[in-house]
């Protein structure tokens, strides 16, 4: 597999070249962007493997920026920020964000994250290639073909996480899939922040397959894991 194209959004000169020194370093292809404005210019038209972005940009909040490349790309986007609070990752973590590292941070975690990345987006191609097109189970429809969810007929919106784990859940429906197997499929690791991460997306996407009837229920097994309930066979169309 070539080395993914990351774009690295970072408005600090020497944190900026830390981080582009030790990605060519490494011989990942990079472009920079030291604001938002250039952040979405450079991701709309040079369409970049992965994304660093830093929240703490000049001309806006990393988080507006985030939320304009999820209206049109689920290109994963690894955060990279000195903000620590836990409101603050979880409200990245909510509007899309694929990771979230906080500064100061190692070269060897940054890089080790960006590897994790690269193994996940080979996962997802290789299983996209083998699924079946369409899944249903109860009001539940995937399209893995359209990348859309459908609940009772209407379009789920969903972040990239929240579709991987129901993705996830939909290839096993019946199955207790554990945190570990969770987090290696979804995230490609399982450290120990990937489980604070693991529960506020599974607490989000149970809301939103809450609001049909007809919809599989996402049973927790304490201290194991989750199953999605199986109510229809998956078939394809």
């Amino acid at each position: 597999m070539h080395n993914p194209l990351i774009l690295v959004v970072e408005d600090d000169a020497m944190v900026r070249n830390l981080i582009i020194t030790a990605l060519k370093t490494h011989d990942y292809p990079c472009i920079t962007a030291a604001n938002g404005a250039t952040a979405l210019l450079e991701a709309s038209s040079h369409n970049p493997d992965i994304v660093l972005l830093d929240l703490g940009l000049p001309d806006m909040d990393g988080l507006e920026v985030l939320e304009r490349i999820r209206s049109w790309s689920h290109m994963p986007v690894l955060i990279v920020s000195s903000r620590s609070r836990e409101a603050d990752k979880v409200g990245a973590l909510d509007a899309g964000a694929d990771d979230y590292l906080t500064k100061p941070f190692s070269v060897e975690e940054l890089l080790a994250r960006i590897r994790v990345t690269q193994r996940r987006l080979g996962l997802m191609a290789a299983g996209v290639q083998n699924q079946s097109p369409v899944f249903v189970n109860g009001a539940l429809r995937i399209d893995y073909a359209a990348g859309c969810a459908y609940l009772e007929g209407r379009e789920l919106h969903l972040t990239p996480i929240e579709y991987r784990l129901l993705c996830l859940f939909a290839r096993n429906a019946g199955k207790v899939l554990t945190h570990t197997y969770i987090m290696q499929h979804v995230w490609g690791s399982s450290w120990d922040n990937d489980m604070a991460s693991l529960r506020v997306f599974m607490a989000a996407l149970r809301r939103k397959l809450e609001e049909g009837s007809g919809a599989p229920c996402i049973h927790t097994h304490v201290g194991i894991g989750y199953r999605m309930e199986l109510l229809q066979q998956q078939s394809a169309q």
